[in-house]
């Protein structure tokens, strides 16, 4: 089978997790390669995320770098057993750029998540329309397929947050998001009233840092921290002009942790940021 030319990102993230261990053991392509029976650049491709690894290999892989982390190894082998066409996102391969279904099968296997937003609110707390007018507002204008196609997709990201057992969920939020009239006085009073519907899920918190903070939070970038079924696949999502980046470097997860950390201390409590949201949704 020749090497994939575009890997998902969790396809991505078994390769790079598996190159963590070679490297940490000590040991070089060309021996893992003859550890499973093929040939270095076959294990370049697997690092890459360009081709596959059955089970079998990976734990022969894992034995052979020292890993003694069943639940390291048991969840690199589940990333191995995932294929194209298996989850919902994949209806949208070749109609939404990649980052539109990387971000979904994050959230969706995602064991919890914590957002910290500047001037929008998050995507898994958005309503139709409010997510329509951003869309809207994309310059150069999208083809309304795309429009219709985006909407729908986001809508159906907030499946994650249904199911019995959901992730939790933790949105740290500026007032200035708040405060954003993103596609009228209607769609916006309508979106915070879904905010504080939200607000009644065992598994979501909304935290608030107002205007009147004394503390300043960098909040220029939309950061997403999704903890993996395992603290190793931990992955931070940044929003960019361009799409979005996911990282998984120890040093990144550190830095971004430590500003979710930072900015919860910035922020109302749930309870104070419940009452904020309803003011600002009655001024509308």
């Amino acid at each position: 089978m020749p090497p994939r030319d575009n890997p998902t990102a969790r396809q991505a993230r078994l390769g790079s997790e598996l190159r963590k261990l070679r490297e940490r053991a000590g040991r070089t392509a060309r021996e893992a390669a003859g550890r499973i029976s093929t040939d270095q650049a076959r294990i370049s491709h697997i690092e890459a995320g360009r081709s596959g690894i059955g089970e079998e290999r990976i734990r022969r892989l894992a034995s052979f770098y020292t890993c003694d982390d069943e639940a390291l190894i048991e969840a690199l082998c589940a990333i191995s057993r995932e294929h194209r066409g298996q989850f919902w996102w994949d209806e949208y391969r070749g109609t939404l750029a990649p980052g539109f279904l990387n971000i979904a099968e994050l959230e969706h296997h995602a064991s919890h998540m914590r957002c910290l937003q500047s001037m929008t609110l998050p995507g898994l707390l958005q309503t139709p329309a409010y997510s329509r007018a951003l869309f809207d507002g994309v310059l150069p204008k999208l083809p309304e397929d795309e429009v219709a196609a985006r909407v729908e997709h986001r809508m159906r990201r907030k499946s994650v947050l249904d199911r019995d057992e959901p992730p939790e969920f933790e949105a740290i939020m500026h007032e200035a998001s708040l405060r954003m009239r993103v596609g009228g006085r209607k769609v916006a009073r309508e979106q915070l009233e879904h905010l504080l519907e939200a607000t009644d899920r065992p598994a979501v918190t909304v935290r608030v840092i107002p205007f009147a903070s004394e503390q300043f939070v960098e909040v220029t970038q939309t950061v997403l921290y999704a903890g993996g079924v395992v603290p190793q696949l931990d992955t931070v999502h940044i929003d960019a002009p361009f799409g979005g980046v996911q990282l998984d470097a120890a040093a990144d997860l550190h830095r971004y942790g430590m500003q979710l950390d930072f900015a919860q201390r910035a922020c109302l409590s749930p309870e104070e940021s419940r009452s904020f949201i309803h003011h600002i949704t009655r001024d509308l």
